[in-house]
């Protein structure tokens, strides 16, 4: 039997304006906005609609703004059944919403403990990120290892996005190395990412300390669906260990390319994105050709 796939869009496809045609034509969407900025404690509504491209990019507004959008657009959805969910780094908070892992609430309240913490996390360790395009996973998992060896910088795979994409994240002189190595070994670019640290690598320990004391003491509940989480691109229904994977995935890969490639053997055909942004469309339907895909927002 053929299985619909919901998908949620992580940090990167935050734009101005976001969020604003739900605000003014659905009255749900309304209260729900109007909820964050209290939790929040400041009109985060004010700056997704009306915000510069620079006020959108700082991590404490950036991940909440995301969440937000996608939590909205698909609490305001009347027939969306998943029979799986998954999202990319930050979207998977969105995700363990959609299959009621986590209350509205709850997830808001650990996506900014996140993004603070990441924020934090990229001032004690100057580092960055950058993409691969055209070089097999395997070589540039040999590259990033290698490197490390080599000159003991940080240098790890952080995003399968799909075939022929892969971001890898550490310090600013990790990356240097690596990026030079990836276009001699005949990577098609290596292009050091507009970041402000290595997200999902080691040096994000320090935020995931934080964050892990967080989720330990919120209430996961057993979800509706399975969802695919990032760091094991498995389906996951059990509330504890869903727990320990959102822990580990700050410091750890997100497999997305291996995520979808789980869906579709499970049985999804098609992919709602919804969110911000068409980006993870365009990636399930390079992992994926047959795949039916759209999107909400």
């Amino acid at each position: 039997m053929s299985k619909h796939a919901y998908i949620f869009p992580g940090q990167g496809s935050q734009f101005s304006g976001m969020g604003k045609n739900l605000y003014d034509s659905n009255p749900l969407a309304k209260e729900l906005f109007e909820q964050a900025n209290e939790i929040l404690g400041f009109r985060i509504s004010d700056i997704m609609f009306a915000g510069t491209d620079e006020e959108l990019k700082q991590t404490n507004v950036t991940q909440p703004a995301v969440f937000l959008h996608s939590v909205i657009a698909y609490k305001t959805l009347n027939d969306a059944v998943p029979d799986m969910v998954a999202g990319h780094s930050l979207g998977e908070f969105s995700a363990l919403v959609a299959n009621g892992t986590l209350s509205f609430e709850d997830a808001l309240k650990l996506v900014s403990i996140r993004a603070n913490a990441m924020q934090k996390a990229c001032e004690i360790n100057p580092s960055t990120m950058a993409a691969i395009l055209a070089l097999a996973d395997e070589k540039v998992e040999q590259i990033c290892a290698a490197v490390e060896n080599e000159i003991y910088e940080v240098v790890v795979p952080a995003n399968y996005n799909c075939p022929g994409q892969l971001v890898i994240s550490g310090s600013i002189k990790g990356i240097e190395v690596a990026c030079e190595r990836m276009k001699a070994a005949g990577a098609k670019r290596a292009l050091v990412l507009p970041v402000g640290g290595a997200f999902h690598s080691p040096l994000m320990a320090p935020a995931k300390e934080e964050l892990a004391a967080a989720i330990e003491s919120t209430v996961f509940n057993s979800p509706s669906c399975p969802v695919y989480q990032n760091v094991t691109a498995e389906a996951v229904s059990d509330a504890e260990t869903i727990k320990e994977n959102l822990i580990a995935q700050l410091t750890g890969a997100v497999r997305w390319t291996q995520s979808v490639e789980a869906m579709v053997k499970d049985g999804a055909t098609r992919f709602t994105e919804v969110g911000p942004g068409k980006v993870l469309q365009g990636l399930v339907q390079k992992i994926y050709k047959e795949a039916l895909v759209d999107g909400v927002n």
